[in-house]
């Protein structure tokens, strides 16, 4: 999955307008208008097509934490660690923004018709230096984000 996959597939999920999304990308120091925004948003065949990278990405991920759980009393904003996969990165975001719980991701991932047992979602969560960490895959990913917009657009439970 694209860095810009992502991004549709989480601005679908939580029903973010155009404006809300810059507002959130602004929130997490990236500084984007609509335009730029609609680019990031198009598929690699049209043309308007712009690639996102990890830093816009990760900016975004950064703006919808501020936003859902305002800033942290006494500390910077925070910064990812370069070392650890892309993916792992946007799902640790994800579940501070929306405040996800293990059983919160499993029961997702569920409705998305993809079971896993604790310790391998855990093992996602880790440091990329302990000796269980795992790398969050693609199919991973795709699973939780699908689950999230059924959950969310669709009222499942």
């Amino acid at each position: 999955m694209t860095n810009n996959d992502i991004l549709r597939r989480i601005r679908y999920s939580l029903d973010l307008s155009d404006q809300h999304t810059v507002a959130l990308f602004g929130l997490g120091g990236i500084e984007i208008t609509e335009s730029q925004l609609l680019s990031l948003l198009a598929k690699e065949e049209e043309d308007n097509y712009h690639s996102c990278s990890n830093e816009q990405l990760l900016g975004f991920l950064d703006g919808l934490i501020l936003h859902n759980r305002g800033p942290r009393e006494g500390s910077a904003p925070p910064k990812s660690a370069q070392a650890e996969p892309i993916n792992n990165q946007v799902f640790k975001k994800l579940r501070v923004a929306l405040e996800l719980k293990e059983e919160d991701i499993l029961s997702l991932l569920s409705l998305a018709g993809f079971n896993v047992r604790k310790p391998e979602l855990t093992s996602l969560f880790r440091n990329p230096s302990h000796k269980h960490f795992k790398p969050c895959g693609d199919q991973f990913l795709r699973n939780f984000l699908q689950g999230l917009a059924l959950q969310r657009r669709h009222g499942a439970e």
